[in-house]
């Protein structure tokens, strides 16, 4: 199974976008994978339902963290050279989907939803890109990775 089909499967289990993202790359990250669940918990919906950025692209952006971030109090070219990784894979992103903006890519109107979660039944997944925009940021990511070794 590749990741983006592991992160495709990972959203019709229930996972949020976020957490099918991360979950898709746990063989690659050295931490407890129920940790990395909850670490991504609060992104999906466009960070808990905001809307604003992309749950699938906040995921993209938490594993480039974990494997290509810094742990210092960075200033310099260290967080320089990462803020232009996050920039270059939202660019990927965009170039996909037009957007990084969760309401922008639902076609939604509303800034802020309420906090509870649609029902996950054949009807919201006819009318949602989700799995395909997590997929599509899994697969952004896998390129990404093979291109720029950790």
């Amino acid at each position: 199974m590749t990741r983006k089909e592991a992160a495709m499967a990972n959203f019709m289990k229930g996972y949020n976008c976020s957490q099918s993202v991360v979950l898709a790359f746990a063989d690659m990250i050295p931490i407890d994978e129920a940790l990395l669940l909850k670490l991504s918990s609060s992104f999906g919906g466009g960070i808990g339902r905001l809307r604003e950025v992309c749950g699938a692209a906040s995921g993209m952006f938490m594993v480039a963290g974990l494997l290509y971030g810094y742990d210092g109090p960075e200033t310099g070219q260290i967080k320089t050279a990462h803020y232009a990784r996050i920039q270059e894979l939202a660019h990927r992103f965009e170039e996909k989907h037009g957007s990084i903006v969760c309401r922008e890519l639902l076609g939604l109107s509303v800034r802020h939803e309420a906090p509870v979660p649609e029902a996950r039944t054949k009807a919201y997944y006819k009318k949602r890109p989700c799995p395909e925009i997590v997929g599509d940021a899994a697969e952004i990511l896998e390129q990404y990775i093979s291109e720029q070794p950790i």
